[in-house]
């Protein structure tokens, strides 16, 4: 059983994305400036076409100004066009490479888009510009999380944590890559300290609940998914979860509503294909379970033992062959939860 929600949700724009503000006393550069500061102030105004015109205005007088192309990736970003966003970025870098802020923003795009390597390589670079910027230490620890290389994501966690303790993300997403490696001690220590930075953080609750349902917990795990979503009530990941949770205690009606709404309100949420495909495994309907697992596959191949639900849709519909490659695949990933009858088959 995996974590329905990804931590890099824990990222969000607000975090990263940034304006950046320069006054000069040069007459070009100040007019420059004065579009730079009205885009802004619209902005704050959320009116975006006149910040957009005002930046645009910005970049007539300098085709290089790298604040206004950062500014501009950013009202992209804000819009949902990540891929624009990412153009805004690069060019703002190639004027200026040593721009932070686009670095930042960039890598911040890039992770959404799942470009971890352009990610992880901006990263690097702000950390040699700037090593005790806490918030780049947090993103590489979602770039390593979502390249399931724990060892690395958790060291990145606690450097962002030593960095800024009062951070309640940094301490959740911390938790959970321990919960990823089976460690729920430690797992529960950590959401322990974010409870003591935040105590009405929902995603506590939510990964209180994940490990207990892992621990065969099921009342405890309902009782917390609830606070989640007292919190929080049109949470698409806590939704699931509880969905998720409701399929453990086999109320499969109530779990394909909790798994829907969730679907509904984020259509890109591969856990939630993910446990519809084991809704669907419980009802027996194969091939509706191998649909909505490839669909989860597609969205997000690192999700937690996708590779055994897949090969047990396949087997359950007689396509052994087939099914013998995911199975292969989930025990290279350790999931450990093959049968002794599927291991023999698929030697």
């Amino acid at each position: 059983m995996g974590l329905p929600f990804e931590p890099c949700d824990m990222i969000r724009v607000a975090s990263i994305l940034v304006m950046f503000v320069f006054v000069s006393c040069d007459s070009r550069e100040t007019k420059v400036q004065r579009f730079l500061l009205k885009g802004n102030l619209a902005l704050e105004q959320s009116d975006t076409d006149r910040a957009l015109y005002y930046y645009q205005q910005a970049l007539a007088l300098d085709a290089c100004f790298a604040d206004a192309l950062n500014n501009i990736g950013t009202l992209h970003y804000r819009a949902g066009d990540k891929v624009k966003a990412m153009e805004s970025y690069t060019k703002a870098l190639e004027c200026q490479p040593d721009f932070l802020n686009a670095l930042l923003n960039r890598a911040n795009t890039a992770i959404d888009l799942k470009e971890y390597f352009t990610a992880a390589d901006d990263l690097d670079r702000a950390i040699r510009q700037k090593p005790d910027t806490a918030v780049v230490y947090f993103a590489r620890g979602i770039v390593h999380t979502r390249l399931r290389e724990y060892p690395q994501a958790i060291e990145a966690f606690e450097k962002a944590i030593a960095l800024d303790s009062t951070n309640v993300e940094f301490h959740v997403n911390h938790a959970t890559v321990k919960y990823y490696q089976k460690d729920f001690e430690g797992a529960r220590a950590e959401l322990t300290a974010a409870s003591r930075v935040d105590a009405n953080e929902p995603n506590i609750y939510n990964m209180q609940a994940l490990i207990a349902a892992d621990e065969g917990r099921i009342s405890d795990a309902v009782t917390l998914i609830e606070v989640a979503l007292q919190i929080s009530p049109k949470d698409a990941y806590f939704l699931n979860n509880r969905g998720y949770i409701r399929l453990l205690q086999n109320r499969l009606d109530e779990a394909e509503a909790d798994i829907n709404e969730s679907l509904f309100i984020d259509p890109y949420n591969g856990w939630a294909y993910r446990n519809k495909g084991i809704l669907y495994l419980n009802k027996k309907d194969y091939s509706s379970a191998e649909r909505v697992l490839r669909q989860a596959m597609e969205i997000d191949p690192s999700i937690d033992h996708l590779y055994f639900y897949l090969g047990s849709a396949c087997w359950a519909a007689g396509k052994n062959a087939e099914a013998c490659e995911f199975f292969r695949e989930s025990e290279k990933r350790g999931d450990g939860v093959l049968t002794a009858d599927q291991l023999r088959t698929c030697r």
